[in-house]
């Protein structure tokens, strides 16, 4: 009778066997596009379910030792017939990353030490000789004047940057009804948008612009309206291991922590101090955190040294993984190397030379791509609403030179543990491991899909 009806459920299913063939892939495959060629497959769409299946209950809970091995095991099905799935990349950015890299981590369901130390973006088509930031950084010399105003008053001239900057400063200023705080996630939302959406030699020009006196620098540490984005209270900080935990359960912080820790990575042995040898791709990562619960920020008007928002205290026998972390921002000789070249473009390593134009901001070059239609149509994963909510009300938040006043912080919503650090940070990736049974959706689907045929 079960074999009657497993036969059944694979006819309905289309579930091809084991056989069938393997997929041609570029190593640079967009994951979107992966999927895309894996929905067409009956087989590979019913294993990519049941891997959704895996990560939504591990997020949920731990798997127990034998629903994790079956969710492996899948995994591993799914990918012998499409490798493309687990050598695809992601771009920074564009308006379907969020979907792309929803795919990315799906397959990945092992934990490991190394997880966060491999980028899920592609960078072989960016320019990883700084083009965009020598521009930036060609007009920015250590004179005497205030290089931050003068980078606040040029995103001005451009209207895409100052309305994107008005906007999430409005975001980051204006306080929630009844209580005396921001809306950290719209700050953050608004921060995100500006970054993506204008061209870096502005505002990579306005979060690194080089200083020589504490206006400047007040200026610069103000950029991203701090109070808000950055500080999560007035005086208390979090565990940093905490808020890689509550970034570890979601897809794009996770993702942008990844490509951080990947390409500032330092190396004593590299003139730059940079193990990939590329300043430009550690200071775009650094930027990618901005907008999310990992944002990074100056810690004082007179100095360029960044750091989290958080500390180690209570991270218990995790004390050397928390200070691995905080360190990687505050004795990071790579990223202090990058951000010091903003401003001084004459002590660029040799093979660095500025290139005739500037890097376009990824949407920019997206849309370029769709008036082409050099983007193919992903109509198998559902879109999220692309027309992000517009400001309903103007209101006068920049002063001439672009600061901003400093407002009350809000508190996160949910707190993290020491006794959890590990149970649910990896976004369903660590819960692999321990505790509670299996879905009968999930084994009826993965048993149907090796058997079938």
């Amino acid at each position: 009778m079960y074999s009657l009806f497993k036969h059944a459920f694979c006819t309905l299913l289309g579930v091809l066997p084991s056989s069938a063939p393997v997929h041609p892939f570029s190593p640079h495959t967009d994951c979107v596009e992966a999927y895309r060629v894996c929905s067409g497959d009956p087989r590979c769409e019913a294993l990519y379910r049941g891997l959704e299946l895996c990560a939504a209950d591990a997020a949920a809970s731990s798997l127990g030792e034998q629903a994790a091995a079956e969710c492996l095991e899948g995994r591993d099905a799914l990918l012998a017939d499409h490798p493309a799935l687990l050598a695809c990349r992601c771009q920074r950015g564009y308006r379907r990353e969020e979907q792309c890299l929803r795919v990315y981590w799906r397959v990945r369901l092992l934990p490991g030490e190394d997880e966060l130390e491999i980028s899920p973006y592609d960078d072989t088509l960016m320019d990883t000789h700084m083009a965009s930031l020598v521009a930036a950084s060609s007009v920015m010399q250590l004179d005497g004047e205030n290089q931050c105003l003068k980078a606040a008053q040029d995103c001005g001239l451009y209207e895409k940057c100052g309305s994107l900057r008005s906007e999430y400063a409005l975001a980051c200023t204006k306080r929630l009804p009844g209580i005396n705080r921001c809306n950290q996630h719209k700050c953050h939302r608004g921060l995100r948008r500006f970054l993506e959406r204008v061209p870096e030699e502005y505002s990579l020009g306005l979060l690194f612009c080089p200083c020589t006196n504490n206006l400047c620098g007040e200026r610069r540490r103000k950029t991203i309206v701090p109070s808000c984005s950055y500080q999560e209270t007035e005086s208390l900080q979090p565990n940093c291991l905490h808020q890689q935990s509550f970034c570890r359960r979601d897809d794009l912080c996770r993702s942008r922590l990844a490509d951080f820790l990947n390409n500032c990575q330092p190396s004593p042995l590299t003139p730059s101090g940079c193990l990939k040898e590329s300043a430009g791709l550690c200071l775009r990562a650094y930027a990618g955190l901005i907008g999310t619960i990992m944002t990074p920020n100056y810690i004082s008007n007179s100095s360029a040294d960044v750091s989290l928002w958080c500390n180690c205290e209570g991270s218990g026998n995790q004390w050397q993984d928390c200070l691995r972390l905080q360190r990687m921002f505050t004795h990071n000789a790579c990223l202090r190397n990058s951000i010091s070249w903003m401003g001084s473009p004459g002590s660029l390593p040799a093979d660095i030379t500025p290139p005739p134009a500037p890097r376009p901001s990824p949407l920019v070059r997206e849309d370029e791509l769709l008036r082409n239609n050099h983007l193919p149509e992903h109509n198998n994963i559902e879109a999220e609403d692309e027309n992000e909510e517009e400001p309903t009300q103007t209101k006068e938040v920049i002063d001439k030179g672009g600061q901003f006043d400093d407002i009350n912080v809000p508190q996160y919503s949910e707190r993290a543990t020491v006794s959890n650090l590990g149970s649910t940070g990896t976004g369903g990736a660590s819960s692999l491991t321990a505790g509670s049974p299996r879905p009968v959706l999930l084994l009826f689907v993965l048993s149907a899909s090796f058997s079938c045929g």
